[in-house]
């Protein structure tokens, strides 16, 4: 798959990452506010992104270039069970119809710009709020540098050696970055997405045409996983029915939990911005369904590779002229420069407003939040990048799972403040505890895998691990909320009662 540098397809894609560089730069001037160095305007673009720049926005940093090479590996490697992500991404949308807009507008009254800030407002606890903030920071890490293996796996496949290609292209996100805040993310999406839907589209049409039809893809992949046997194939078998739907769900409750997606929530103009956007966003599923057909259209092209992480790069490579490729690998590289943005901004903002102020400098300036996050978003693109130049790739994917658990813990502490006061601080910090050491130990324990199974005599029951960790949390902070209570009233309580 290396070697010789295929010239045309390299060609195309610096022409491209050259053009997004320069509008990354220009960023700093579009939509620019009267008060450049401030957190708000730095960290959420002045929080005046409206329906369609939000609607790229998000679709850029949750639908990343790891998602354009992951999905399709995964239904490669084992199937139906790789197409989780769809029920996954169709279950989040009305959660986020009915949720985010509440969030967006207590975070827009009161000036708020992490979840960590909210939790905080909700509940006065500075333990709450830290617990909220670092496992958003550790949990994005790794998100970051999963980013690297996407842009990795199409830059190998033109055939260059050596990691000076991802090094170059994180130093010039991190300027751009640096320079420019959310804002380059922002404007870059609309480039980013148009590329995506051009080189999904196409392949989806042509690739097929190539190999004989869709008929002729679905028999090879089903052959392929007849040969490997196991619970691979193309349908799900019965055992593997609750564990698809428990990741599905745990997936799209942990979806927006992340700093990068709810920067993108807290970036824009309205309430209503929000909610129109809960209803377009699910065109990118759709997407995400034609994508995941790769895997399978893999098959039928003879497609071998020693890493799953290269069916698609390779599956370009192959069937299509290499201009065309080289598009389509700009256009998962540059998939890969807007989340890694959005999330190192987002990485930064937890550490400015919920680290730095709270606990190092609460007299700090606007301009200081401004100059810490901007520092703070170059330590994190360095550490993402230094982790997968230094660390096998695995570390990273494990770390990803992991993560994903993690950032789930965090749902019942920003989310149920939302509509109740019920819950007390510590309870709901105990309940966060509780989930994370749990959910941590049965991974590990279990091989970092994201199963886990429970034996009632001679039944059985395989679920994923950060949905069973989240509800031993709430249960946790159910009942220490009723036994704090009995020893001590709860001040919020009264406060709602009362108003």
């Amino acid at each position: 798959m290396t070697g010789q540098i295929e010239w045309l397809a390299l060609s195309v894609f610096i022409f491209f990452f050259v053009l997004v560089t320069m509008m990354g730069f220009f960023a700093s001037r579009w939509k620019s506010g009267a008060v450049p160095e401030h957190l708000d305007e730095w960290g959420l673009g002045g929080r005046q992104f409206g329906i369609w720049i939000t609607w790229f926005l998000i679709g850029g940093d949750f639908y990343t270039a790891y998602t354009v090479i992951a999905v399709p590996a995964l239904v490669y490697a084992v199937g139906a069970y790789g197409f989780f992500a769809l029920p996954y991404t169709i279950v989040v949308y009305p959660l986020v119809f009915l949720i985010m807009p509440v969030l967006w507008k207590v975070a827009h009254a009161n000036g708020y710009v992490t979840a960590a800030d909210v939790v905080h407002g909700t509940y006065r606890s500075r333990g709450l709020e830290l617990a909220v903030a670092m496992t958003g920071m550790v949990a994005t890490m790794p998100y970051i540098a999963l980013q690297l293996v996407g842009m990795g796996a199409v830059i190998k496949t033109m055939g260059l050696a050596g990691e000076w290609p991802i090094v170059a292209a994180f130093v010039i996100l991190a300027l751009y970055t640096y320079s420019s805040g959310l804002r380059a993310p922002a404007l870059i999406a609309f480039v980013k997405d148009i590329m995506i839907y051009i080189v999904v589209l196409t392949a989806v049409v042509v690739v097929p045409a190539k190999l004989g039809g869709y008929g002729a893809v679905f028999a090879a992949a089903g052959e392929a996983f007849a040969a490997k046997g196991g619970a691979t194939g193309l349908t799900l078998k019965p055992a593997q029915m609750l564990p698809y739907a428990t990741l599905a769900l745990g997936s799209a409750l942990a979806a927006f939990m992340y700093p990068h997606t709810l920067t993108g929530v807290f970036a824009a103009k309205s309430a209503d911005t929000i909610r129109k956007n809960a209803i377009l966003l699910p065109a990118y599923t759709l997407l995400l369904g034609l994508i995941a057909l790769l895997g399978y259209m893999a098959y039928a092209a003879g497609i071998k590779v020693t890493s799953p992480n290269d069916v698609v790069p390779v599956l370009f490579k192959t069937l299509f002229p290499s201009w065309f490729a080289g598009f389509a690998f700009a256009a998962i590289a540059i998939g890969a420069l807007v989340p890694a943005a959005v999330m190192s901004i987002g990485a930064a903002n937890l550490f400015t407003r919920n680290v730095w102020k709270s606990y190092v400098n609460p007299a700090i300036t606007n301009a200081g939040e401004a100059s810490v996050a901007k520092i703070t978003s170059l330590i994190v693109k360095v550490g993402a990048l230094a982790f997968t130049l230094f660390l096998p790739v695995q570390y990273a994917l494990d770390l990803q799972l992991l993560g994903g658990l993690w950032i789930l813990q965090t749902f019942p502490a920003l989310v149920f403040g939302l509509v109740t006061r019920w819950f007390r601080a510590e309870a709901l910090l105990l309940g966060w505890a509780a989930g994370i050491s749990w959910g941590s130990w049965t991974a590990w324990s279990n091989g970092l895998k994201p199963l886990a199974t429970l034996s009632f005599g001679d039944v059985s029951y395989t679920f994923y691990v950060g949905l069973g960790a989240l509800i031993l949390n709430v249960l946790v902070a159910v009942v220490a909320t009723v036994i704090v209570g009995l020893i001590s009233p709860n001040p919020n309580s009264a406060m709602a009662q009362s108003r």
